[in-house]
């Protein structure tokens, strides 16, 4: 279980950054919800790594749209008490039903607030591989989250997906038209993305990135990944929602595919020349900081986990 929760928040090794004080001393979680598009809103977390005591456990960002048959929420935080916070955040915009909820992928911080948001007839949404996972180990999740937190997170009730994605689908929802994107595992198995052609906005879990690095597990298929990315480039969004980090644009999606395939090609060369990870860290860094450390809010400590990781792939 303990791989399970160091692979599902690898957080490229950082174990929490970037907290405000004036949150985390706060018992109560009371949001504050921004339209980033019309009827489109974000919850964003301030902060970056495991859950923790002092950020309650709150790691990660939802969001949530409004439309004419009720709302749709994605990704619902890692507790019910804040998936909680969620719904009454929620309830300051409208007072349409909550009918959908779409959980990313089977990392617990994006799915445990599902019980706490989620109504008698609410339809919760996830890829068939997610789903399993989530009851593989959930209640794993929810006691290692408990003690990361010191008890704060607490004994969270699991609601798993009541709707299984096993294809690529696309829906209508309200006035909202929806397509579902499959990254192919490309940041864990599961992984799904939600596109409203008419908004150009994208929801892309950890699949995408703004002021960190690109996530990258020891599970991930980086090529895989990066072929998402490139997907989500030729869509070109004017709004790009992330798992973590504050609303970016498609430009963010660029940086993080032409990154990752530099860094990709290049632990691949090195690892068939019989070069070290330390090696081709070092040649990364002498090519990658100057662009790219401006870039990225954690590019020093990251690019040393992303190769490591990347470099125990190639032999497997």
């Amino acid at each position: 279980m303990l791989m399970h929760i160091r692979k599902a928040l690898f957080f490229t090794g950082l174990i929490t950054l970037f907290s405000s004080n004036a949150w985390a001393q706060n018992n109560d979680f009371k949001f504050s919800p921004e339209m980033v598009s019309h009827n489109i809103y974000s919850i964003i977390s301030p902060s970056f790594g495991l859950p923790t005591a002092e950020n309650k456990g709150w790691n990660s960002n939802s969001y949530f749209f409004v439309t004419e048959q009720g709302v749709l929420v994605f990704d619902t935080g890692s507790s019910e008490a804040i998936g909680k916070s969620i719904k009454a955040a929620i309830k300051t915009v409208t007072n349409q039903p909550i009918r959908w909820i779409v959980n990313s992928h089977s990392h617990a911080d994006h799915w445990l607030g599902n019980a706490g948001i989620a109504d008698d007839n609410t339809e919760i949404i996830a890829k068939k591989q997610a789903a399993n996972t989530m009851n593989k180990y959930g209640k794993d999740d929810v006691k290692a989250f408990a003690r990361m937190t010191k008890g704060i997170t607490g004994n969270s009730q699991l609601l798993y997906p009541s709707k299984l994605l096993t294809s690529i689908e696309k829906r209508s929802l309200g006035n909202m038209d929806i397509e579902f994107i499959f990254s192919n595992n490309g940041h864990s198995e599961g992984d799904v993305l939600m596109w409203l052609p008419k908004q150009k906005v994208v929801f892309g879990g950890d699949v995408l990135s703004s002021d960190w690095m690109p996530i990258i597990i020891p599970d991930a298929n980086v090529p895989n990944l990066i072929a998402t990315l490139n997907k989500v480039i030729k869509l070109n969004p004017d709004v790009v929602l992330t798992g973590h980090g504050n609303v970016t644009t498609v430009e963010s999606v660029k940086r993080d595919a032409k990154l990752l395939t530099h860094v990709w090609q290049l632990v691949k060369s090195g690892y068939q020349a019989g070069k070290k990870p330390n090696e081709i860290i070092t040649q990364a860094r002498a090519e990658l900081t100057s662009s790219y450390a401006p870039l990225y809010k954690n590019f020093t400590s990251a690019i040393k986990e992303q190769i490591t990781t990347m470099y125990k792939m190639q032999s497997a």
